[in-house]
């Protein structure tokens, strides 16, 4: 997508609202954190607005200090708002001990560099991604004008996260090393605080138990007291050594996968997972690669998060899905087309695959 069309797309969907300043400043967040690596130049604008973020819209006033205590906690802090929303209350492991006393324990899952102290509080696995909530705190730091972006598929969801950039690589039980490429879904507690979730998506599905190794070498956020600023992506960024080791279990329950085995010219449809947070279509392609759509039972899009080789990732954030109707494109305008118009788009017919999978 070149910056002209983001600009028009981004106009399109906020005018007046939001100037051209703030626009540069999600220009240069998209090229930070990635997001559209898949949609097509004629993306709808309220997607555009949903999955880029724009905090222009209501930068806000930070929330005091949580009134209890945040450690073991995050979750429930930010499962509401953040991109991979839902209830993880029952699926949770807390990583903290406590002790004879009843004090939190968190020294297994501390680390500290240059001044900023990152603590892992919880974990949750389906087997194939791990989310994993953690508390950052910088005294040094100011944390409240981190601006927020919109993690629903409409404005109108109103739902909104701050986030927090990471750099470095993790692996699993030794294995070789893969690059941090999300960032921090969560909330700004106070000015030296921040929590946040972490979603970690696994190169093939795990089970049991396993260890996640994590060696981050920088962190950074936003500032939006500098708009008028040549670079506000990450304008407060750390270079340092924050190197953790964190268990966790794979919890299979409510986790689904329906076979399909479904293959159209280049395109094979291989399964399709459900679990409470995420669904994952996985589909292969021999030569140019596809983009993929989902709508649950009541038409209701999919957010989409991530489309690579193999596998495209959506958020489930609280919808009911009963049935899935998947449609993969070798076109991301049409794509982009269906996005805009919704399941009944005429644009259907272009999809090389097209399919309704019963879930429940």
């Amino acid at each position: 997508m070149t910056d002209e069309k983001l600009d028009q797309i981004l106009k399109q969907a906020l005018a007046p609202e939001i100037d051209d300043s703030e626009i540069r400043i999600h220009k240069r967040r998209k090229d930070k954190m990635g997001i559209f690596k898949k949609i097509g130049t004629g993306v709808a604008a309220a997607v555009a607005a949903a999955v880029l973020g724009v905090g222009g819209l209501g930068y806000f006033n930070p929330v005091l200090a949580a009134k209890i205590p945040l450690i073991g906690k995050i979750f429930e802090k930010v499962e509401e708002d953040a991109t991979y929303s839902g209830d993880f209350s029952d699926k949770k492991t807390v990583l903290t001990k406590e002790d004879a006393a009843g004090n939190l324990d968190t020294s297994d899952y501390t680390v500290s560099d240059k001044g900023i102290t990152l603590t892992a509080s919880e974990a949750y696995c389906d087997g194939y991604s791990i989310f994993l909530t953690v508390n950052i705190e910088s005294e040094d730091a100011d944390f409240t004008h981190i601006p927020r972006h919109y993690t629903g598929m409409n404005i109108a969801d109103d739902k909104t996260a701050a986030g927090f950039y990471i750099d470095g690589k993790w692996r699993v039980d030794g294995r070789s090393d893969e690059w941090l490429e999300n960032t921090f879904d969560g909330e700004v507690i106070d000015s030296h605080t921040f929590a946040g979730m972490l979603k970690i998506n696994l190169a093939e599905k795990h089970a049991g138990s396993g260890e996640l190794s994590l060696t981050v070498n920088g962190l950074g956020y936003d500032d939006d007291t500098m708009i008028g600023g040549e670079e506000i992506s990450a304008s407060h960024w750390t270079e340092g050594s924050w190197n953790i080791t964190i268990p966790f279990e794979v919890n299979e329950t409510d986790v689904k996968t329906i076979e399909v085995g479904e293959k159209k010219g280049n395109i094979t449809l291989e399964d399709v997972v459900v679990s409470p947070y995420q669904v994952i279509v996985h589909a292969g392609w021999s030569y140019e690669p596809c983009s993929t759509i989902c709508f649950n039972q009541d038409g209701e899009m999919l957010h989409p998060d991530m489309e690579m080789a193999g596998r495209a990732v959506f958020a489930v954030q609280g919808k009911e899905i009963k049935t899935l109707y998947v449609y993969i494109f070798d076109n991301p305008d049409d794509w982009s087309l269906m996005a805009q118009e919704g399941m009944n788009s005429s644009i259907a017919d272009r999809a090389v695959i097209s399919k309704e999978i019963y879930v429940e």
